[in-house]
């Protein structure tokens, strides 16, 4: 089974900084495309960064570009998002995704999501 588990949420203030950490089983982790999504209450679901499985090249979304980085350590099957100079609009449910190209079908994997709140 594909498990994938983030971890690293919680509350902080504006301006702080946050690692989150998203442990993933059951899948040949160096194969997959990891990303960060978040969603906030009343709000669509959007990418915030992405690493491919190749040369591990990045691309973040306009808001958290040069405030958040994404890596991943492929030897830990973990990827993380560090997060700095958090603002209010990054409170969010942020989620962890696996996506690999198949034959028929992608495959897409999720993790549950860990809430991040930015308040003072």
């Amino acid at each position: 089974q594909v498990r994938l588990v983030e971890s690293g949420g919680g509350l902080v203030q504006p301006g702080g900084s946050l690692r989150l950490s998203c442990a993933a089983s059951g899948l040949t982790f160096s194969s997959y495309a990891m990303s960060w999504y978040r969603q906030a209450p009343g709000k669509e679901r959007e990418l915030v960064a992405h690493i491919t499985s190749t040369d591990g090249s990045t691309n973040y979304a306009d808001s958290t570009k040069g405030r958040f980085t994404i890596s991943r350590d492929n030897a830990k099957n973990t990827v993380y998002l560090h997060m700095n100079s958090l603002k209010s609009e990054d409170t969010a449910v942020y989620y962890c995704n696996a996506v690999k190209r198949g034959i028929f079908h992608d495959y897409d994997y999720w993790g549950q999501g860990t809430q991040v709140t930015v308040s003072s």
